[in-house]
């Protein structure tokens, strides 16, 4: 085949992963797939805090209003100064017939700090069934559920990957189209080929499985927690799976600044941490096909206009029909933002090459493939 030719047929093959990738996740995102019989074992929810966001209030209320017959919240706070100290313990008081603890105290066992501040939930916890939820995810009240449901007897992990909502703004709205019809459809589309990965946001653990092989600690192999979850999982032979209809995440406003640096710090820990897989990230988007099929489109004399015009359609087309069919956020000014989120993955592939540093919540971190001084365990408050 001549350039025109290669040019049209890997135009053709990514718009097919593309289509076949969207109606993998359209169809585990729209009803569920199974449920776990009663009687529910009991849960212990682990949600570290640190600081307060809009929406802070509204998904620690959540945790409070959970549909499960027996389950405890663990709170977890490296300061006692923080914050969200006060809006936690009032949250407490106001539910006095839950089981649920405020836990203060760092546990230096990794250079990440989310993990370091929940390591004492996990000691605490008293239930074999573990769930570790950041603060920003909002839990609906099936949430336990709707994770216990999808264990499977090849089951190492249960995960949610979060569906931004609510946004505020234009870059909130570029936000949701990163999270929510790109990177949670290619998180289904890699599980169903028997390669999905852990999202730190949600996940569901069995401690009798991870017990043995260092449990919580053992974590602190990478950067990244979900990045050494997904490997320890694999390690042991089993498989990650992800819940049915993804948990939100609200976002409020968004600045361009704040959504570079989430993706970029994104990027660069999947880069460290699984560089053959993340190779093929540049070919994510319809930025590398749309030029693809202007070159084919010059060589054989055809409207470029017209033809990348006609690409772009079909692809946010199917992203736009996968969004409103599953209820998500999508009203007509975020076709413009997956045409910004398309023309930034190239540049975002490139900056995840070019260093390992990223700030995260005020944190200036490194990523690198195996991180975090000895284990220290300083003494651990309860309030």
């Amino acid at each position: 085949m001549g350039i025109a030719g290669w040019a049209i047929a890997f135009c053709g093959i990514a718009t097919v992963i593309h289509l076949v990738s969207i109606l993998i996740a359209a169809r585990r995102c729209r009803r569920p797939r199974g449920q776990m019989s009663a009687p529910l074992p009991p849960v212990s929810l682990i949600i570290p805090v640190c600081g307060i966001e809009k929406f802070t209030a509204t998904t620690l209320a959540a945790s409070f209003a959970i549909a499960h017959p027996n389950y405890e919240i663990l709170f977890c706070v490296a300061r006692g100064d923080d914050p969200v100290v006060p809006l936690v313990r009032g949250l407490i008081a106001r539910h006095a017939g839950l089981h649920a603890r405020l836990l203060i105290g760092d546990s230096h066992v990794s250079a990440n700090p989310k993990l370091n501040n929940v390591v004492k939930g996990w000691e605490a916890a008293r239930h074999r069934w573990i769930v570790i939820a950041d603060c920003n995810a909002l839990l609906p009240p099936d949430a336990l559920r709707r994770l216990l449901g999808r264990w499977r007897h090849d089951t190492g992990l249960v995960c949610s990957m979060p569906i931004g909502a609510r946004p505020a703004g234009f870059w909130a709205d570029v936000e949701c189209a990163f999270l929510n019809t790109l990177q949670a459809r290619y998180q289904y589309g890699s599980e169903a080929v028997g390669s999905g990965f852990a999202q730190g946001k949600v996940m569901l653990f069995d401690r009798d499985l991870v017990g043995p092989v260092g449990g919580i600690q053992a974590l602190a192999a990478e950067t990244a927690e979900d990045a050494a979850t997904t490997k320890l999982i694999r390690e042991l032979g089993r498989h990650v799976h992800l819940v049915d209809r993804p948990f939100e995440q609200p976002l409020g406003e968004r600045t361009a600044g704040a959504v570079w640096s989430r993706q970029l710090r994104w990027a660069r820990l999947r880069r460290i941490s699984f560089p053959l897989v993340f190779l093929p990230e540049i070919m994510v988007g319809s930025a590398l096909p749309g030029v693809a099929l202007a070159l084919a489109a010059w060589h054989l004399n055809v409207d470029i206009a017209g033809a990348v015009g006609l690409l772009l359609v079909t692809w946010f087309g199917a992203e736009a029909g996968m969004a409103v069919l599953l209820g998500w956020h999508f009203p007509a000014r975020m076709l413009l933002a997956l045409l910004v989120r398309d023309l930034v993955l190239p540049v975002l592939f490139v900056a995840a090459w070019s260093g390992r540093d990223f700030v995260w919540r005020g944190h200036a971190m490194r990523a690198t493939p195996a991180a975090g001084p000895p284990a220290q365990h300083p003494a651990t408050q309860e309030a």
